[in-house]
């Protein structure tokens, strides 16, 4: 029996929010086009996109420190927050498009209001957070950001942290109650239920085994149908790569020119989670520290109120780890196979240069039970360690690659786009803020591969991202006008006390 051979305008790799995303802004664009998903696991949203694999903070630079720094003068940096904020709104206009038009339902169920805290001690830090909130207040994005050093306040904010607190280190936090919670995994789902409505083929239990390009141009792809053992292959003229960690091996295999010169590093993670439903109920927020000097931006300790199965939850964390997968079901041979003559001196470079970074993973890895309580003290003084149990969080592969500013072997921290010159394969490589820009990550993406029929479809893209193209922190009519909407559509405002269940 012959090997099943199929063409189609459209390949996604990987049933994640990135494909997901991707794949129903052209089924608004292009309704025409067919679409074909290959995912490996069983179901969307398993790997990187799951709930339980990543933090679900709805990055908006509400809280995160990391992404607000302090020139040499003392002043506060705020251009990396607002370009992170920029970029989630345009998630969350998207969001409220495809819910406005009965394209997915239930917004509750992906997307829950949650004040966002920022804390830090010490009198260094009070002083940075202080010309923090100054700096931000004075952007639209950042409106109804409140900052307090008095402790009748934090109390107030969260009382969980403050309740036992003895220490008398200066302490301060800022609050903007116009945070939020989204469940990534949920979403995904929500959005390839939605796909699937509309036609598109998607295919779990589907590895991708090899991308190659044809001599006249198509990309043919190899597929694993591990349920029957069968061997396939999809040809289109375009693909996209968007298999969280497993997404640069891929990258390797197309043999573009792009494609050189980049390595990957991954780090794992652990979650505290909480099994005490008395303590879940004392706090309501997402609370983010300081990281720890040498330790990389993902490990920003964080303890969070998240929604997940319909369910008040609360993690702390994260811890790093090290493992040499790229995925949680990866190989342990994804690090080794990664390296190639084209990269080795750039993986090399790195691994010179990151000589820090290597000493905190392996401090992490031998961290006990109860340092880890310790750590988790820092923020609830009164936390006892049978009401908390270890989950393991997802996988992220940061890129190495060189940079003019950073030379060979740079590590990089946030999301990368790698494409072909002619568009027609594109990769998705990095990690936070990931999920929570998706929608300007694939609307990048679709500049890049579909310059050509992007002029025609720039009026529809306005209709579903009524901001496309504009900058809202320097548009405060714009966006008061927007958020409106969007709370309203995404059901952000609290019409009444919110049902906390254990």
């Amino acid at each position: 029996m012959s090997n099943k051979h199929t063409q189609t305008d459209v390949i996604l790799i990987g049933a994640g929010v990135m494909s997901a995303t991707l794949g129903s802004l052209l089924k608004e664009l292009a309704p025409e086009w067919e679409i074909r998903v290959f995912e490996k696991l069983s179901k969307a949203g398993e790997e990187s996109s799951n709930e339980w694999n990543n933090a679900g903070t709805g990055h908006s630079a509400l809280c995160e420190l990391n992404y607000t720094s302090e020139k040499p003068d003392g002043s506060i940096d705020i251009s990396k927050a607002v370009k992170i904020n920029e970029q989630f709104q345009i998630s969350r206009q998207f969001w409220s498009y495809l819910v406005n038009r009965n394209l997915i339902h239930s917004p509750q169920d992906f997307i829950k209001a949650l004040p966002h805290i920022s804390l830090v001690q010490g009198e260094k830090n009070v002083r940075f957070l202080e010309n923090r909130f100054k700096a931000l207040s004075t952007n639209p994005l950042f409106q109804g950001m409140e900052f307090s050093d008095e402790e009748e306040k934090l109390k107030e904010w969260m009382p969980l942290i403050m309740n036992g607190r003895t220490s008398d280190e200066p302490i301060a936090a800022t609050k903007i109650d116009s945070g939020t919670d989204v469940n990534f995994g949920a979403l995904t789902r929500i959005l390839f239920e939605h796909l699937q409505s509309t036609g598109v083929d998607v295919n779990y239990k589907h590895s991708v085994e090899d991308i190659k390009r044809n001599s006249d141009g198509v990309w043919e792809v190899k597929v694993h149908d591990r349920q029957n053992g069968k061997i396939e292959y999809h040809t289109s003229k375009f693909v996209f790569i968007g298999g969280g960690g497993g997404s640069l091996h891929l990258l390797q295999k197309t043999g573009i020119p792009e494609s050189k010169q980049i390595g990957g590093f991954p780090v794992s993670g652990l979650f505290m989670v909480c099994n005490n439903p008395e303590v879940i109920e004392q706090h309501h927020a997402k609370v983010y520290g300081k990281a720890k000097v040498g330790a990389p931006p993902m490990s920003v300790p964080h303890l969070d109120t998240r929604f997940i199965d319909g369910k008040k939850s609360l993690l702390f964390g994260p811890f790093a780890g090290f493992s040499p997968k790229f995925l949680k079901t990866g190989s342990l041979l994804d690090l080794a196979t990664s390296v190639k003559p084209n990269n080795l001196l750039t993986m090399l470079s790195a691994g010179l240069k990151e000589v820090p970074l290597t000493k905190y993973l392996v401090q992490q890895v031998v961290l006990s039970n109860e340092k880890r309580m310790d750590e988790l003290r820092e923020f609830i003084p009164n936390a006892k360690s049978e009401d908390w149990d270890i989950v393991v969080a997802g996988q992220r592969v940061q890129v190495i690659k060189d940079t003019e500013s950073g030379g060979k072997g740079t590590l990089q921290f946030g999301t990368e786009v790698v494409s072909a010159a002619d568009g027609s394969i594109a990769a998705l490589l990095g990690a936070s803020p990931g999920a929570s820009t998706a929608v300007h990550v694939m609307l990048e993406v679709m500049e890049k591969c579909f310059p050509e029929q992007l002029k025609d479809w720039e009026p529809k893209v306005k209709e579903m991202i009524p901001s496309y193209g504009v900058a809202l922190s320097e548009n405060p009519a714009l966006y008061k006008e927007i958020e409106a909407s969007i709370q309203d559509t995404l059901s952000l405002v609290e019409k009444e006390p919110v049902l906390l269940t254990s």
